[in-house]
C-alpha cells in the first residue's frame, strides 16, 4: 500500500484516482485523498457496482454495472469474477472522457487478454487450457484457481510454478496455493520447481491428488497424460519459471 501510494506524489491537481472499494487497504484511502476519487468494486455504496455477476465457465463473464450516470449490462469475453475490477474503471474511465454507456459496453465487448494471462486455448477431444503464465503472486494464484474451480461438468487439472519474490512468505504462500487448489476440487495438481514442492504438501495434506516434478522437463509427460478428454487445464507460476514453454509444447503436441 505504501509504494502503490507513491503515485499520488507524481498526480496533477486536477487528476482523479480511482480505487477498488473492495480492497481492505485500498478503503483506508477513501476521504484521505487531496484528489476526487472514485470508488468500484462489488459492496454498498461505491461510485461504480457490479452486480449480478455470472460466468459460463467457458469463455465469458457477465454483470450489471450502477455507474454514477446510469446502469448498463456488460460481457466481460474472460474468464474469473475478479475481471469485474477491470471493467468496472474502466468504465469509470471512460465515463470521465465522455463515453455513453453504450460505448462502455460495446468497448468491454472487444477486449482482448494480455499474452499468457488467462489466454483459451481450445483443441480437439474438449481440451482446454488456461494459459496464465506470465506472472504469479498468491493473490493471481487464487484468483486462478478459483476460475478453474468454476468450470462446470468438466475434469479440472492444475500445473503450478514456483512464485518469486515472496520473501519469508515463500513458504507459506506456496503451501496455501496446494491447499486451496484441494478445497477447489481441482482433481488433479501438478506442482513444478523447488518452491512448488510446498506445493505438493499443501494439496496432499487437503486431501488432493497431486504428484511433484522439480523440473518442467521432468513433468512434461504427466502434463501431457493429464490433459484427457473434457479437461481444462490451468497453467501458472512466476515468469521465471518459462512456463509458457509447456504451453507451446501442448498446442504442438495436440495440434
Amino acid at each position: 500500500l505504501k509504494a502503490k501510494c507513491e503515485i499520488f506524489n507524481h498526480m496533477k491537481p486536477d487528476g482523479t484516482v480511482i480505487l477498488n472499494g473492495d480492497d481492505e487497504l485500498l478503503r483506508t484511502l477513501i476521504g484521505k485523498l487531496s484528489h476526487p476519487t472514485l470508488t468500484c468494486g462489488t459492496g454498498e455504496g461505491l461510485d461504480y457496482t457490479a452486480y449480478d455477476v455470472e460466468s459460463d465457465g467457458l469463455s465469458h463473464l457477465s454483470c450489471k454495472v450502477k455507474t454514477p450516470r446510469g446502469k448498463c449490462d456488460l460481457d466481460i469475453p474472460a474468464l474469473g469474477a475478479h475481471m469485474v475490477y477491470p471493467a468496472l474503471m474502466a468504465a469509470a474511465v471512460g465515463e470521465l472522457f465522455g463515453l455513453t454507456g453504450e460505448d462502455i459496453t460495446r468497448g468491454v465487448q472487444g477486449f482482448l487478454p494480455t499474452k499468457m494471462r488467462m489466454n483459451i486455448i481450445r483443441r480437439g477431444n474438449d481440451l482446454v487450457v488456461l494459459n496464465d503464465a506470465y506472472n504469479a503472486n498468491p493473490q493471481s494464484m487464487r484468483a486462478a484457481a478459483a476460475v478453474l474451480g468454476d468450470a462446470k461438468d468438466r475434469r479440472k487439472v492444475a500445473v503450478l510454478g514456483d512464485m518469486g519474490e515472496l520473501g519469508d512468505l515463500t513458504d507459506q504462500a506456496h503451501f496455501n496455493a496446494g491447499a486451496l487448489a484441494a478445497m477447489l476440487g481441482i482433481d488433479f495438481v501438478i506442482a513444478i520447481g523447488s518452491k512448488a514442492a510446498r506445493i505438493a504438501d499443501g494439496a496432499a495434506m487437503s486431501g488432493g491428488d497431486v504428484v511433484h516434478f522439480a523440473t518442467k522437463e521432468e513433468a512434461l509427460p504427466t502434463v501431457r497424460e493429464q490433459l484427457r478428454p473434457n479437461t481444462s487445464m490451468l497453467i501458472k507460476a512466476s515468469h521465471s519459471m518459462r512456463f509458457e514453454r509447456l504451453t507451446e509444447d501442448l498446442r504442438k503436441y495436440y495440434d
